[in-house]
């Protein structure tokens, strides 16, 4: 898929019987509550108690992150 991913979460703190975002028709585009994947890394980084904005690692002198500059907490799947 050139634009959309699907990706099935339970447990440990995920809303019950929440389906976020929808495709188009082909399921090639994104037609609502599109998720960019470094929202995704830092909601489950947050699912597991990490604060996605600390986790760095030293490259070539300097720090990185995981989820780069972006990155936000997508509270609407959390339960």
């Amino acid at each position: 898929h050139g634009r959309v991913f699907s990706l099935w979460m339970a447990g440990g703190g995920v809303k019950r019987g929440f389906a976020h975002g929808a495709s188009d028709d082909y399921g090639f585009n994104v037609a609502e509550g599109g998720v960019h994947v470094h929202d995704l890394q830092a909601t489950i980084l947050h699912l597991l108690g990490i604060d996605h904005q600390r986790l760095t690692y030293l490259f070539q002198g300097r720090q990185f992150r995981l989820t780069d500059v972006h990155g936000r907490v997508v509270r609407e799947i959390l339960g």
